[in-house]
C-alpha cells in the first residue's frame, strides 16, 4: 500500500528557506514519480515540482523555478523539497504524491496532471 508522510513545515519569514521531506514507504521510488503539490486557501490546488521515477528528470512551476530543487533519496525512500525566497504568496498546504511510471512533463508544459496517491499535507506559512 503506497504511504507517503510530508514533514518540514511550519512559519517561515518572508525571504526565508525551508526543506520539506516526504517519507514513502509501501513502494520503491525506482517505480513511481513524485511530485509535490500546494493549495493555498481559496485557490485550487497546483503542482510545484516533480521528479520522475528513476531520476528521469524534474519539472518546476513557473512560480517556483529558480526558488525550489527536489531531491530523490531512493535508498532512504525519501523526497526532498528545498525552497528558498519564500514569499507570503507561497503560503499553502503543500502534498507529496505519488504515480507509478509517469514522467515529469517538459518545461515547456506548465500544469502538472493529478497523481494517484496522497500524503496528507503539511502547512508552510509564510509571514512577518
Amino acid at each position: 500500500q503506497v504511504q507517503l508522510v510530508e514533514s518540514g513545515g511550519g512559519l517561515v519569514e518572508p525571504g526565508g528557506s525551508l526543506r520539506l521531506s516526504c517519507a514513502a514507504s509501501g513502494f520503491t521510488l525506482d517505480d513511481y514519480t513524485i511530485a509535490w503539490f500546494r493549495q493555498a486557501p481559496g485557490k485550487e490546488r497546483e503542482g510545484v515540482t516533480c521528479i520522475s521515477y528513476d531520476d528521469e528528470g524534474t519539472w518546476y512551476a513557473d512560480s517556483v523555478k529558480g526558488r525550489a530543487t527536489i531531491a530523490s533519496d531512493n535508498a532512504k525512500s525519501t523526497v526532498t523539497l528545498q525552497m528558498s525566497s519564500l514569499q507570503p504568496e507561497d503560503t499553502a498546504v503543500y502534498y507529496c504524491a505519488a504515480q507509478f511510471a509517469f514522467i515529469c512533463p517538459p518545461s515547456s508544459i506548465s500544469v502538472l496532471p493529478d497523481f494517484a496517491s496522497w500524503g496528507q499535507g503539511t502547512q508552510v506559512t509564510v509571514s512577518s
